[in-house]
């Protein structure tokens, strides 16, 4: 993980982590890496770790019991309203940026559909190898 200083830390934490849960890198249920793991993979205060698991706590994505860890949320309708927000903001984003380079939308589906495609193909040759 990169840490990017024009935001807070956590808050790329909490990022990340969704992104961890919404993927399955952590499927549902899973006990996530100790507060000591994640701060030692992603260099930062232990603190900053347990500020970024509580928004997770809070947004429903996880909890933490009680002498057994914290895990994933069983509950896929959050996981898959996660997904959906994640992947909507994601396109927002794109939407902005191709209108403010001036492309239309016809161009920016045709940019959309070559990369998807491409993408498709690398990650099946390297599935393959």
């Amino acid at each position: 993980m990169t840490i990017d200083d024009s935001r807070p830390i956590w808050v790329q934490l909490v990022e990340t982590f969704r992104i961890n849960i919404v993927s399955g890198a952590w499927p549902s249920s899973s006990k996530i890496p100790s507060v000591r793991e994640l701060a030692l993979q992603a260099g930062v205060n232990p603190n900053t770790i347990q500020r970024a698991l509580g928004e997770l706590d809070r947004q429903g994505l996880t909890e933490a019991e009680r002498a057994q860890g914290r895990f994933v949320t069983a509950d896929q309708h959050v996981i898959n309203a996660t997904r959906a927000e994640l992947a909507l903001d994601a396109t927002r984003d794109h939407i902005t940026t191709v209108t403010q380079l001036g492309l239309s939308l016809d161009r920016a589906q045709e940019l959309l559909a070559e990369q998807w495609t491409d993408i498709e193909r690398t990650t099946r040759e390297g599935d393959a190898q």
